[in-house]
């Protein structure tokens, strides 16, 4: 019989390739450093073949060592998965469950959502992170994250998804701004306008990108932003306009911002959607917590 690496040899020599050092790598997998290593030594002699170099420097994983990486993280994911089966066949939507979100829909999704959570699944214990949407994806994909909660359309590769609602992009200008008594404004009068958009990676800036139609020499781009607040007070402050979720408009174009919101023709929208791996065993939940998201999130079902 050929002997099999055990999972927690497999853990031990994941978290030592992402943490690229012996000690933080035992930290991550709360174990003594002495263990984490006699772990990954006994993974080696078990396959008869050297997974990591090892110098006073650094550590670094052989070639071999980084597909027996790859093809471990994918049995600890499948390991999981049967655990979360069994566990979702006696308490659904109970433990843990780590939910990624990017930064605008959290700020203007989550406060409502999460009010009646914990009411509804008292057992849920929900761990919540943000980033923009390819870092999430990319965590979904290995196994870091459960769900996802992001703005389509979007290149999600193989996962799945479950629509929530749509939200509309509308622009937001100053109060005295020549367009901010329109009842729609028409993209062709974007054109000569100084735009505020979000900086690369933010799904919003395509999305306004594509509400807008526009492109190249026809594109006023003024100032790249890392929030959408900012991006906002900027407006404000007179220094250009820029494209905004409709959900954000209650918290954000308040009487004292400055600002009014107004639609484009067309209506151009944004679908807010979960998203999680085809593989995962928790579909049956995850459909669960996005129809009770479905109720609660301020986002029209169109």
């Amino acid at each position: 019989m050929i002997p099999l690496p055990s999972l927690q040899q497999l853990r031990f020599l994941a978290a030592l390739a992402e943490e690229r050092h012996f000690g933080h790598a035992a930290e991550a997998c709360a174990v003594t450093q002495s263990t984490l290593s006699a772990g990954i030594k006994e993974l080696e002699d078990r396959l008869g073949v050297s997974l990591v170099e090892r110098t006073r420097r650094h550590v670094m994983l052989t070639p071999l060592g980084q597909e027996v990486v790859e093809r471990g993280r994918r049995l600890l994911r499948d390991a999981e998965d049967l655990a979360e089966t069994a566990k979702a066949g006696r308490e659904p939507l109970s433990g843990p469950l780590r939910l990624g979100v990017i930064p605008t829909i959290g700020a203007y999704a989550l406060p409502a959502a999460l009010r009646g959570l914990a009411r509804k699944f008292p057992k849920l214990r929900l761990y919540l992170r943000e980033e923009q949407t390819a870092a999430l994806l990319a965590k979904l994909e290995r196994g870091e994250l459960d769900l996802a909660l992001v703005a389509l359309p979007y290149d999600i590769g193989a996962l799945e998804t479950m629509a929530l609602g749509s939200d509309r992009i509308l622009v937001a200008l100053p109060k005295e701004h020549r367009l901010a008594t329109a009842q729609k404004i028409d993209r062709a009068e974007l054109a000569g306008e100084e735009l505020l958009l979000m900086e690369d990676g933010h799904c919003l800036r395509s999305h306004a990108l594509q509400a807008c139609q526009l492109a190249g020499p026809d594109r006023n781009e003024v100032f790249q932003g890392t929030s959408l607040r900012t991006l906002l007070h900027m407006t404000a402050g007179g220094i250009g306009i820029t494209l905004m979720p409709e959900m954000a408009v209650a918290s954000e174009i308040t009487p004292a911002s400055g600002l009014v919101a107004r639609p484009l023709e067309d209506d151009p929208i944004r679908t807010i959607a979960l998203a999680w791996r085809r593989t995962s065993a928790r579909k049956a939940e995850f459909r669960a917590l996005g129809l009770y998201l479905k109720t609660v999130l301020p986002v029209p079902r169109r």
